[in-house]
């Protein structure tokens, strides 16, 4: 892209200053700690290798449609890897009550609203209500995102 990397171009059209943000899936050869937090925090849904092959790619993309994210499994541990050392100490005011915490930890377990649902014995649909309001709350747009708070936190719980 003459001009333009991939982040620029995803925070063009889906960072926290667009209006109405495109869903963006970043598909890229560089497997960079700093490229994919950089893209996560740009707005990216998805952030996949192109050595993942297809199979991948597609299942990011029906993510992405569904509202959901999706992360290269070969990236993932590099994501906790960078985002880890920035954790910062618990605030005493901290913006989430004690139920949107236990969703968002789940979340940055990679878990979905069924199982969420499941392990705290709520509906689907109240996981959904808590996930609106947490996204609220730490102006987030995805679930990515919210799990990236989670582990830059230090918020997991572990």
């Amino acid at each position: 892209m003459p001009g333009r990397d991939g982040l620029a171009v995803t925070r063009a059209l889906a960072g926290p200053a667009v209006a109405d943000p495109l869903r963006v899936v970043v598909l890229t050869t560089f497997d960079l700690d700093e490229y994919v937090y950089t893209a996560v925090r740009n707005g990216a849904c998805g952030f996949l290798l192109k050595r993942s092959g297809a199979p991948l790619l597609i299942e990011g993309v029906r993510a992405a449609v569904a509202g959901d994210m999706l992360i290269s499994p070969q990236v993932t541990l590099q994501l906790f890897r960078h985002l880890a050392p920035r954790r910062a100490p618990r605030d005493a005011a901290l913006p989430l009550t004690e139920r949107e915490l236990a969703v968002a930890r789940l979340v940055a377990e990679a878990r979905t609203n069924g199982e969420i649902a499941e392990k705290l014995c709520i509906s689907a649909g109240t996981v959904k209500t808590h996930l609106v309001n947490i996204q609220r709350k730490l102006k987030t747009r995805n679930r990515v995102a919210i799990a990236a708070w989670v582990w830059e936190t230090g918020e997991s719980g572990t």
